[in-house]
């Protein structure tokens, strides 16, 4: 299934993809797509439901977050070893763990807000991990039985805030409208294999970014069997895991930074696109 939401912001309501590519209301059935309704058990029932029978969406309705709710907003840095290179990094021994906060969730074309003070204002695409049940200790082996889905993440950063303003990450990562999620969550019987996904984005028409999720140092697998030994994964949070080279800072010889009325596109297969103007607080 394709879930999604739809609506303006913090009013969005729940809704599918159909196999026409029709966008259908869910809001007779459930209340929203949060954590609680991706249980495997939720997602079963939702299913055996003919899709065709619920109101269509009109076709120029926003598109909302994929998911409300969100109790965690956990990041993978240098994931992809190609991007350790171009940062000048070393690679990770461990999975690099940070966090964005989750009022930086934004929709999947909705504007990217360049803040105040921002000097390097960076894209990141990435394949996001939804979380569909409570995970603790388990194995990679079974870690993919506690992911309801996937979808595409832009890990907007700023590059200033993020390292020379001292302390966590997090700042540079967690501005207003710097987690664009989206369009859909794509439940994981869709995705024959996660682990080999196209994965890219654009600005202004051209591609910076061009790889496959093939390329992960840490896999999906090995990132939920991982973070679960320290903590409990709460179903509808989110883990992005990792972008690949080409991002703005790793240009040379000189970074390159998003600047207000850019396009910005990026995509995964099979978990569709987002589309991004930039503009100026």
């Amino acid at each position: 299934m394709k879930l999604l939401r739809f609506g303006p912001k913090d009013f969005e309501k729940p809704g599918i993809l159909d196999s026409d590519g029709n966008i259908r209301d869910l809001s007779a059935i459930i209340s929203d797509i949060t954590g609680q309704t991706l249980s495997p058990q939720r997602l079963s029932d939702l299913k055996k439901i003919d899709f065709k029978t619920l109101p269509l969406v009109p076709s120029d309705m926003r598109m909302g977050p994929c998911i409300g709710g969100v109790r965690d907003f956990l990041c993978i840095g240098l994931n992809y070893k190609d991007h350790a290179e171009e940062t000048g990094k070393s690679l990770p021994k461990e999975p690099l763990l940070f966090n964005k906060l989750t009022s930086s969730i934004a929709g999947p074309y909705d504007d990217i807000i360049i803040p105040k003070g921002s000097l390097k204002t960076d894209w990141e695409v990435e394949l996001g991990v939804i979380i569909g049940a409570k995970a603790k200790y388990v194995s990679e082996k079974n870690a993919l039985n506690y992911v309801a889905g996937f979808c595409v993440v832009n890990d907007v950063s700023e590059r200033t805030f993020q390292y020379d303003r001292a302390g966590q990450f997090v700042k540079g990562k967690s501005c207003d409208t710097f987690g664009p999620i989206g369009p859909w969550l794509v439940t994981t019987d869709e995705i024959s294999n996660h682990q080999n996904l196209d994965i890219w984005l654009e600005v202004d028409g051209k591609r910076m970014q061009n790889s496959n999720t093939r390329e992960m140092i840490f896999s999906v697998s090995y990132l939920v069997s991982y973070l679960s030994q320290f903590f409990t994964l709460q179903p509808g949070s989110i883990i992005a895991t990792g972008t690949p080279s080409g991002v703005g800072a790793g240009f040379k010889p000189e970074p390159i930074f998003l600047k207000p009325g850019q396009n910005v596109k990026l995509g995964l297969t099979g978990l569709g696109m987002q589309e991004h103007q930039t503009i100026a607080e």
